[in-house]
């Protein structure tokens, strides 16, 4: 009789054994369940339909997660309160405690779970935005925290006043600053001004999107900015060149957590800052004065 050590050394070196044996199991069970008529739960289309599944909901809440599922259960019941609304979260590359956690949490009929193997934000955002239906998109993050709603119907009200706005960023809205010496570009001076403005740049979080503006004229995410820092400054500057709008307001955000980056990724930070600032600077140096002109006339227009 083998050993259990024997047994664990068999599982190693034949891992698919137990996963054939299992597989083996299911088709049996299924094969008598279809037999007999018996199913572990009947459906039918009046089922379907208590669902209230909302095809084309106002609003879609994206959140990017690594291993801060007790973040996004906080925020959760606060999202809900908007009822017109879908909610993905990005569960990217978090331990199996945390997937398991999002997977009871997210119970709503438009709740989703997108599982990445940590791709981070540029590719993840990027793949969530094409499975969203919602007119207005939000890009959050998961240390993002806020009281009620208003920032939501506050956003929608902006979007429908300003139809040609592709991007609403509720937390920095700064100028694009090129550095010659150094051949690199970055978010510079504030340019937030009151409850709301047109500005050059935002970045997350919330960052909102025109779903059908960015699907018709900018398309996707930067992927040569992959996997992080910087995408959302240059699809700001490549919608001021594609002849939209980039507004700012105050989303009224506070921090629940120091952020993943900050916990994580320091010093990658810093190499992917110093990466795709040069890449920001070579695309954009020679059109920064088209885009100053671009927001002075949006900002003249305003008042």
């Amino acid at each position: 009789m083998p050993t259990e050590k024997k047994l664990r050394q068999n599982e190693l070196l034949f891992p698919n054994n137990k996963f054939q044996m299992g597989l083996l199991f299911e088709k049996i069970k299924l094969a008598l369940q279809k037999r007999t008529g018996i199913a572990q739960q009947k459906k039918c289309h009046a089922m379907w339909v208590a669902k209230g599944y909302r095809k084309k909901p106002k609003v879609t809440f994206i959140l990017q997660s690594h291993n801060k599922s007790l973040q996004i259960c906080h925020v959760l019941p606060k999202l809900r309160q908007y009822e017109d609304s879908e909610i993905i979260v990005i569960d990217d590359g978090s331990m199996p405690e945390h997937t398991r956690r999002l997977v009871a949490a997210l119970t709503g009929t438009n709740e989703f779970l997108l599982r990445a193997n940590d791709l981070f934000e540029n590719v993840t955002y990027d793949k969530a935005i094409r499975l969203a239906n919602g007119q207005y998109v939000a890009l959050m993050q998961d240390d993002d925290d806020f009281d009620g709603i208003d920032w939501v119907e506050r956003a929608v009200s902006l979007f429908k006043l300003h139809p040609d706005m592709v991007i609403l960023g509720g937390k920095s809205g700064l100028e694009l600053e090129f550095v010659a010496e150094r051949q690199w570009a970055h978010g510079g001076s504030s340019q937030a001004v009151g409850d709301f403005c047109f500005v050059t740049a935002v970045n997350r979080a919330p960052m909102w999107l025109n779903r059908n503006l960015f699907k018709r004229h900018l398309r996707h995410i930067n992927f040569n900015f992959a996997p992080f820092q910087f995408d959302d400054y240059e699809l700001c500057a490549r919608a001021w060149l594609s002849g939209l709008k980039v507004g700012w307001y105050n989303a009224g955000f506070h921090s629940l957590t120091a952020g993943g980056m900050r916990l994580y990724n320091n010093e990658f930070t810093r190499e992917q800052s110093e990466r795709n600032g040069r890449l920001l600077y070579n695309m954009y140096v020679d059109r920064q004065e088209e885009l100053r002109k671009r927001v002075g006339l949006a900002a003249q227009s305003k008042d």
